[in-house]
């Protein structure tokens, strides 16, 4: 037996047919930056009077179990995570002739899948099972170099008692095809955007715990309450492109993408609002203006992400 690190730490995760309920197989192997998942129960202090100084036991309260998972942006493993945020995607093969396939998530569904996440620690070994798993908020941050990572904000209905033995010993495991920041590219309307410095954008499913009375003290589940789709670009000030846009109060399409070699992902925001902004002088280096936007979906959804790799399905 030895002591529990980072660097062996396994993740599985599988879609629930009944939320709330792990599966007893089909989980994938998840790789993963880091997991702040966890129950956590606090205690609530004493109010008795009449017993003396000392205090009396505390009481424990309900359980929690919410928190961030931190993912690398992939071709191939990103579209479970794309899937829990925007349910199933529409998929189809543009070559029949060629193992490639373009899977389109929307936002809008009026249900979302629930998943089962074992995060395990073989040196002990203890494998916890968060249950009822949902998606919460996707927040992706784009610069000029860098690894490009995914943080997701989940909320569980729960953990299991750890167990001293993996749910599944034989996940299906996926080679890692990773994007990188520097194959990043945000366009307007079509058109490569100049001047960007950083961006970043946050999609969320604006989840309303279901807080029930249980005699765990647990969750029941976290509804899908109103998406919002929010971000922010930091471009040198060289031209008025979004200036203009600002000005004018008409929404303008973005996208957020990367590829590499045949495969690529692409973040499609259809109706994008900019608020007018300063351009402050702090300096002899160069002017910049951050843009803090908000998406609509009046007109279409808020936000589409096309997934184009070599998996059949993610239904």
């Amino acid at each position: 037996m030895g002591r529990a690190r980072g660097a062996n730490a396994r993740m599985i995760t599988a879609f629930e047919g009944a939320v709330g309920t792990p599966p007893a197989d089909g989980y994938f192997q998840t790789p993963f930056v880091s997991s702040m998942l966890g129950e956590e129960r606090g205690l609530i202090e004493s109010d008795l009077l009449g017993m003396g100084r000392e205090p009396q036991d505390p009481t424990e309260d309900v359980a929690n179990n919410v928190g961030d998972v931190v993912v690398p942006v992939d071709a191939r493993h990103f579209g479970r995570w794309l899937k829990l945020y925007f349910g199933a995607p529409t998929t189809s093969q543009p070559d029949a002739e060629e193992e490639i396939y373009s899977h389109v998530f929307a936002s809008g569904a009026l249900t979302l899948p629930s998943m089962a996440i074992e995060i395990g620690n073989p040196e002990i070994p203890t494998y916890a099972m968060h249950y009822g798993a949902r998606g919460n908020t996707l927040k992706i941050a784009m610069q000029r170099s860098g690894l490009l990572n995914a943080t997701l904000a989940l909320i569980a209905i729960g953990e299991a008692d750890p167990a001293g033995a993996t749910k599944d010993g034989t996940p299906t495991a996926l080679d890692v095809v990773r994007f990188a920041q520097a194959a990043g590219s945000i366009k307007k309307a079509g058109v490569e955007l100049g001047n960007v410095v950083s961006a970043e954008f946050t999609f969320s499913n604006g989840l309303d715990p279901v807080e029930v009375i249980k005699a765990d003290g647990r969750i029941a589940d976290a509804d899908p309450g109103m998406i919002a789709v929010t971000g922010a670009i930091t471009v040198r000030f060289a031209d008025m492109t979004l200036l203009d846009a600002a000005t004018g109060q008409d929404p303008i399409a973005l996208s957020f993408g990367w590829a590499r070699d045949a495969f690529s992902l692409l973040f499609e925001v259809p109706r994008v609002f900019l608020p007018r902004v300063k351009r402050p002088v702090e300096g002899p280096r160069g002017i910049q203006a951050t843009f803090n936007w908000q998406a609509s979906g009046a007109e279409a959804a808020s936000m589409t992400a096309t997934l184009v790799n070599d998996v059949t399905s993610y239904a």
